[in-house]
């Protein structure tokens, strides 16, 4: 165990709940023809169908970028049958959009949600947390000082940690579409998952303050 002389330990924490402000859709597309490249966004029918009405909703085409494309061929042979799934990554940058961005992804029946990946600005949030948690840091080593009628003389260590909770978020749930498709009436909103997810930063600070003698 480290010994530090002449000092007290001082500590304090700080949590913050901060909500999502954009997100990445993961989606795959399943093709009838295979094409590769950025090609696969303007020639691969079923993606191009996807983007387009994502278009319409006013999705800028910066948004849309390929991921990745697989091979899928009957018994592991390579035919000019073979058809390709394409991943997708489709950001979001306006969360007021997503619940019709959902929607439309679950329109097409080749395409499959495969994770919402949110997004956080957090760097505000921690610098305020921070401060926070020195402010209080400060004011109890004052006060511990006062109590124990010694005087503050410095900073002898410092130890800052940080880390976010956040809870799973909930699966997308396509069949929650299916009513609504074949023309039934749904209530809405029928997505079956979170359109907003939040987390909680924590942080705590030590500090071991030299202190005159006791």
């Amino acid at each position: 165990m480290d010994s530090k002389p002449d000092t007290i330990k001082i500590s304090a924490s700080h949590k913050e709940e901060i909500f999502a402000t954009h997100a990445n859709l993961h989606v795959t597309v399943k093709g009838s023809s295979i094409v590769n490249g950025a090609e696969a966004m303007r020639k691969a029918k079923e993606v191009t169908v996807l983007l387009e009405a994502l278009t319409r909703l006013g999705i800028k085409e910066e948004a849309f970028s390929l991921q990745g494309v697989h091979i899928e061929g009957a018994g592991g042979v390579l035919l000019k049958s073979s058809s390709a799934a394409y991943r997708l990554k489709i950001c979001c940058d306006d969360l007021n959009q997503l619940a019709e961005m959902l929607d439309v992804v679950s329109s097409q029946k080749n395409a499959t949600l495969e994770q919402v990946e949110w997004k956080y600005s957090e760097e505000e949030a921690r610098e305020r947390g921070l401060n926070e948690t020195l402010e209080k840091v400060k004011a109890k080593a004052q006060k511990v000082a006062t109590a124990l009628n010694v005087k503050l003389l410095g900073v002898y260590d410092f130890i800052e940690n940080a880390y976010d909770e956040e809870q799973p978020a909930r699966t997308f749930q396509p069949q929650a579409m299916m009513t609504k498709r074949g023309g039934g009436a749904v209530p809405e909103p029928s997505l079956g998952m979170d359109i907003q997810h939040s987390k909680t930063i924590h942080i705590s600070v030590d500090i071991w303050y030299r202190v005159s003698e006791f």
